[in-house]
């Protein structure tokens, strides 16, 4: 088991970056593996970077490390010469020229219970470098700024681990003495040692290849557990067609002679990209019809383009520290959000993201964890691989080829691409290609970096039929958030159309106050006023198309002007943000009511208005499908702010969805019957969108009760040829409460026993049951079988849901659910702290709930930063949440 250290961690600063003292052109790795002793030989090439002191030290990182010795061009180092704890090697006076280190240390895979370094998953051996895990591995400047050449021999007993893989391309591979063998490859292309990996074991392949753009031919191979090779098939299509996107939307080829991803069962991340050999969850590369939903096609499809689009936005060019962590992260993201729209549905992807951004990034900046997309110091870096840096850091992109257009986001990629190749940049260095490709002054773009804090945008407008004007009034203000009290106005891009009575987007002359670009108003100021002159009349404003600006648009529309965009917008996520606005207002107000003891009013005009989405053929059903379900409990929380009562929240959403389940039945009946799907199943975009639709359907009428709901989705169940209807019935049944769920739950079970990542969703249904008894339940399956606390995928799919998926349990009056998730993450700590840590984050909005649960919430985050050791991740997340 891995020791927590008992230390505070020091500040990091973006301020104090300093250039390294030293450079690593070369490093030569031998790795000898064994499971509890497998020793490590680093064979670097040092200079002093440009302008080091000749007395400078050279400092190495380490982490629980056992030094073996240390050599300088050949000769062993006397024990004067440097000193090194498990967690530092210092040479104290390297030579004033170019020299080689050597190093040689010892560790031990089988005990790494962090998953960060050199571990051992399912009997295979595996790495994870990023952000800080290769100084587990051996002595190293590790940062992103250090780049250098890597060569990686593997050695190996042959029945052990017959596939030896690392970065880059294979160059030569042999038997050894005693049944061992040997493997070399060289990634010829600088990288940090972030991006380092090295995997060896018993794994199964899949092989195809893929021919570039000018004609080079790359083999591709994937790594599974053996037996699961027939569940890589859409990752591998998911793979060829990421790879002719890159080519076609940003010039992008890629680089070396094979690419290969290898999926494990123990990690804690999602995927990672190093360089050639990209290591991924199997979550993300496991599918066949009986075993993944559609969202997890859509998830592998998203996550194996993300990963192969970091080659170039973050391997190719990387960050020069870890401030510049949404450099690579937010860039990636948006591209990958723009794979997956031009695969699938454009309006449904943009619908999708932005309901993930609201849920967890505009959370995350209105609690004490809030940060600037570019922070500005940190004492944990694991910590800051949140929402805020991925998907905020995806919607400033997307802003920014919003105010400069497709043809000039173009050319600053471009520019981007042909300055910084092989280089370590800046989030400056990133924008200045923009700004000189394009003449464009982005300083004032540069504060969505700098400041934390969703803005809020208040319109106001007035029409003048006589004058044929409109004239639109905006205001931005953004709220204090920790370490920044103050903010500036920035520069928010708000997509627009002027929705006329026949709902048809008018036609509009002179533009008068605030710059107007094509379809964009550009609000710089914190009043800024544009009118229209010609508008023949009385519009409705359809502001922040497509979401252009991550703000919370407040004002501006009265309930009648949001019921009529919800019919006639022809913006498909205005249409959509308009249902959204009227269901909010409804179910803010229904929630007073179920707070104060009062009965919960429903609205008739806005069940009019679900049921003319509901009705209408000649929308994608993915959209109806989106359209029809209302806000989350987390999202009518952060909509109400303050003094927040889950209970109640939970009881004006649920009455209003039996409601609409009773109101709508004939409609939804029909829907059901109608979208009765008999022929094979296909992940693509139309299938995937009729399931959805078709489960919304069966969720609100079970969700208006009887017995005829519940024999439907019974049969649904039971009758289901694929885990996405499976599983919708499955949890519209458990969470309903109906007799036939449990029924359900135990055939589930014995279905899918022998399929952990199967398993994970009988977890996750379970623990997302808002009921009383759902915490003494996820108690008791902590003890499944199927369980294990050292499995991150476990640990998410019951103990994550649990503390993110279930507002009303978690938040129980009573604490209990606090006292659980605290004691969980000090369990945790002790052997995963990355994991812990992230657990922790479920309390990001305890400063925001009504004060008896606040109290409590309090009571167990100070149980968490009572307890000793903890580690730093853990130390960081609740002294945070407490400041």
């Amino acid at each position: 088991m891995t020791s927590v250290k008992n230390e505070t961690a020091s500040a990091v600063r973006l301020a104090d970056y300093r250039p390294p003292e030293y450079l690593i052109d070369t490093i030569s790795l031998t790795i000898a593996l064994d499971p509890t002793e497998t020793r490590v030989t680093a064979e670097m090439a040092i200079r002093r970077n440009n302008g080091t002191p000749r007395n400078a030290p050279l400092r190495l990182d380490g982490d629980e490390l056992s030094l073996q010795s240390v050599r300088i061009d050949g000769k062993r180092l006397s024990g004067d010469a440097y000193h090194a704890t498990p967690d530092l090697l210092t040479i104290t006076a390297p030579p004033e020229g170019a020299f080689t280190l050597t190093v040689e240390t010892l560790v031990d895979p089988t005990a790494n219970t962090q998953l960060m370094g050199l571990y051992r998953s399912s009997g295979n051996y595996c790495t994870q470098c990023e952000a800080e895990g290769f100084r587990r591995i051996t002595y190293f400047l590790d940062r992103p700024d250090v780049l250098a050449v890597y060569t990686t021999r593997i050695e190996a007993k042959k029945d052990d681990a017959p596939i030896l893989l690392a970065n880059g391309n294979l160059t030569d591979s042999g038997d050894l003495p005693d049944g061992r063998h040997y493997a070399v490859w060289n990634d010829p292309f600088p990288k940090p040692s972030y991006l380092f990996a090295m995997v060896a074991g018993s794994l199964g392949v899949v092989e195809d290849e893929f021919t570039t753009q000018s004609g080079r031919k790359v083999d591709l191979k994937i790594y599974v557990e053996p037996g699961k090779e027939p569940r890589c098939a859409y990752a591998m299509d998911a793979l060829k067609r990421s790879m002719t996107w890159d080519e076609e939307a940003f010039g992008r080829e890629y680089d070396l002679d094979i690419f290969m991803i290898v999926a494990v069962s123990d990690f804690n991340m999602g995927a990672m990209e190093n360089k050639g050999l990209n290591v991924f969850n199997d979550r993300y590369i496991l599918a066949d019809p009986q075993t993944a939903t559609d969202q997890d096609y859509a998830n592998i499809e998203a996550v194996i383009a993300h990963e192969y689009f970091h080659n170039w936005t973050g391997n190719r060019i990387t960050c020069r520290d870890w401030f510049q962590l949404c450099l690579k992260e937010g860039l990636t993201v948006f591209r990958d959000q723009e794979f997956s729209s031009d695969q699938r549905s454009r309006a449904v992807k943009r619908i999708s993201d932005v309901r993930l951004l609201k849920s967890h990034q505009f959370a995350e900046d209105a609690g004490p964890l809030a940060h600037p997309v570019r922070p500005n110091t940190y004492k944990e870096i694991n910590n800051f691989y949140t929402a805020t840096v991925y998907e905020k850091g995806a919607e400033l992109i997307r802003m920014l080829k919003t105010l400069l257009g497709p043809e000039g986001f173009r050319a600053g990629m471009d520019l981007y691409f042909e300055l910084h190749d092989g280089e370590a940049v800046t989030v400056e260095d990133f924008l200045a290609a923009f700004a000189d490709a394009t003449g464009t002054d982005l300083s004032q773009f540069m504060l969505w970096y700098e400041q934390a804090g969703t803005p809020a945008l208040a319109v106001t407008s007035a029409f003048d039929a006589t004058a044929e004007k409109l004239t639109l009034t905006f205001e931005q203000s953004c709220p204090p958030t920790p370490g920044q009290p103050v903010k500036k106005p920035m520069h928010i891009p708000v997509r627009f159309g002027l929705v006329g009575p026949d709902g048809q987007d008018l036609s509009y002359g002179a533009v008068a106050g605030a710059t107007v670009t094509g379809d964009t108003i550009h609000v710089v100021d914190e009043r800024h006023r544009v009118t229209f002159s010609g508008v023949k009349a009385p519009p409705v404003p359809s502001l922040l198309r497509g979401f252009s600006a991550p703000v919370k648009l407040v004002g501006g529309l009265t309930t009648g002007e949001f019921g009529f965009l919800a019919g006639h917008d022809s913006d498909p996520f205005n249409r959509w943000q308009a249902i959204q606005n009227l269901a909010m207002g409804l179910l803010t107000e229904t929630t007073a009511a179920a707070h104060a003891g009062k009965p919960v009013p429903s609205d008739d005009s806005f069940l009019d208005a679900m049921g003319a989405i509901a009705s209408d053929t000649g929308l994608d059903p993915a959209f109806r499908a989106l359209a029809l379900q209302l806000p989350g409990e987390t999202d009518i929380a952060r909509d109400i702010g303050e003094d927040v009562d889950p209970d109640a929240i939970a009881t004006a959403r649920n009455a209003l969805r039996s409601a609409i389940g009773t109101a709508l039945g004939d409609i939804f009946r029909s829907l059901y019957d109608t979208l009765a799907d008999s022929g094979p199943y296909s992940p693509d975009a139309d299938a995937a969108g009729r399931r959805a639709l078709r489960n919304v359907a069966l969720d609100y009428l079970l969700a208006a009760g009887g017995e005829a709901a519940e024999a439907r989705a019974r049969d649904h169940y039971f009758g289901a040829d694929n885990m996405t209807d499976r599983l919708a019935a499955m949890t519209s049944l458990v969470h309903a409460a109906a007799p036939a769920a449990r029924e359900a739950l135990t055939d589930f079970h014995d279905r899918f026993a022998g399929d952990p990542l199967v398993i994970d969703k009988w977890f996750a249904v379970q623990a997302a049951a808002p009921f009383a008894g759902t915490l003494s339940k996820v108690e008791e399956l902590t003890t499944h079988t199927a369980f294990s606390w050292s499995n991150p995928n476990r640990v998410r799919s019951l103990i994550g849901v649990f503390a993110t998926g279930n507002p009303t349990q978690f938040n129980r009056a009573d604490g209990a659910g606090f006292e659980f998730i605290a004691n969980a993450v000090l369990k945790l700590d002790r052997s995963n702290p990355q994991v812990a840590a992230r657990l922790l984050s479920a309390f990001r909005s305890w400063r925001a709930l009504e004060p008896e649960r606040r109290e409590r919430a309090e009571a167990a985050l100070r149980q968490v930063a009572a307890t000793t050791p903890l580690s730093a991740d853990v130390q960081d997340i609740v002294s945070r949440s407490l400041d």
